[in-house]
C-alpha cells in the first residue's frame, strides 16, 4: 500500500511539475445558461421600458397615452421607494432644468456602470465554465494514472512471482528432476504472461485453451501414474525355509 501511494504522489508531482497550473476558478456560475437566460430576460424588460417611455416623450400632448404606455413601463419595474418617491415629486415641483440635467447624468452613469458589472458578470461565467472544465479534464487524466500506476505495480508482482517460479523451476531441474522442473518453468511463463493474457481482447479464447491444456496435462499426469504402477514389478514373497 506504502509503495502505490508513493507511486501515486511520484505522478502528481511530475503532472504538477509538466504542466502549468490550473488558474482560480471565479466565483460564478459554471452553467452559461443561467446568466445567458437572465441576461436575455432584462434585456427584452429595458427595452419594453425604453419603447414604452420613448412612446409617452412622443405624445406628451395626449395625457391618456402618456398614462397608459407609462403604466406599460412600470409594470416591467419594481415599486419605487418612499425617498425616491419624495425625491422626484420634489424636484418635479421645482422643475429646475439644472436638477433634471443632473438625475439625467446620473441615470447614464448608473446604466453604464451596470452594463460593465453584467459584462463582468459574463465574462467571469466563461471563465468559470473553462476552469470548471479543465478541473474536470485534470481529474480524469489524474484517475487514469493511478489506474496505470495500479495495473503497473501489478504486472511488476506478478512479473516477480515468475521470476521466482522459474529461479525454483531450474533448482528443480537440477535437483527434482525434469518433470517437477518444467512444470514450474512453465508455470512461471504462465504467471509472467497472466497481466498481459488479462487484458487482452482474446483472453476468453486464451482461457479456454489454458483450460484445455491443463485438462489434457491432468490427464497424461494421471496416465502416467498409472503406467508407472502398471509397469513396477510384483514384490516376491520370502523364500520358504
Amino acid at each position: 500500500m506504502r509503495a502505490l501511494l508513493a507511486v501515486i504522489s511520484l505522478l502528481m508531482a511530475g503532472c504538477s511539475t509538466s504542466r502549468p497550473p490550473i488558474p482560480e476558478q471565479p466565483n460564478a456560475p459554471t452553467s452559461e445558461g443561467i446568466v445567458a437566460a437572465v441576461g436575455k430576460q432584462w434585456d427584452t424588460a429595458d427595452q419594453k421600458v425604453a419603447a414604452s417611455v420613448s412612446i409617452a416623450r412622443e405624445n406628451a400632448d395626449r395625457p391618456d397615452i402618456v398614462r397608459s404606455e407609462t403604466s406599460v413601463a412600470l409594470s416591467f419595474l419594481p415599486p419605487p421607494e418612499p425617498g425616491e418617491l419624495e425625491i422626484a415629486r420634489a424636484r418635479a415641483a421645482k422643475a429646475d432644468q439644472k436638477d433634471y440635467a443632473q438625475a439625467t447624468a446620473f441615470g447614464k452613469n448608473l446604466l453604464a456602470s451596470i452594463d460593465k458589472n453584467w459584462a463582468k458578470v459574463e465574462a467571469d461565467n466563461k471563465e468559470a465554465l473553462r476552469v470548471s472544465q479543465l478541473k474536470d479534464a485534470r481529474i480524469a487524466e489524474l484517475t487514469k494514472a493511478v489506474e496505470q500506476a495500479k495495473k503497473d505495480m501489478a504486472s511488476q508482482m506478478w512479473t516477480m512471482a515468475a521470476v521466482g517460479t522459474a529461479v525454483i523451476g531450474a533448482l528443480a531441474m537440477a535437483f527434482a528432476g525434469p518433470k517437477i522442473g518444467i512444470s514450474l518453468l512453465a508455470s512461471a511463463a504462465a504467471i509472467g504472461a497472466f497481466p498481459f493474457i488479462v487484458e487482452s481482447e482474446y483472453f476468453s479464447y486464451i482461457v479456454g485453451t489454458a483450460m484445455a491444456l491443463a485438462a489434457g496435462l491432468g490427464l497424461w499426469y494421471l496416465w502416467d501414474k498409472v503406467k508407472d504402477a502398471n509397469n513396477k514389478p510384483d514384490e516376491q514373497p520370502p523364500p520358504q525355509v
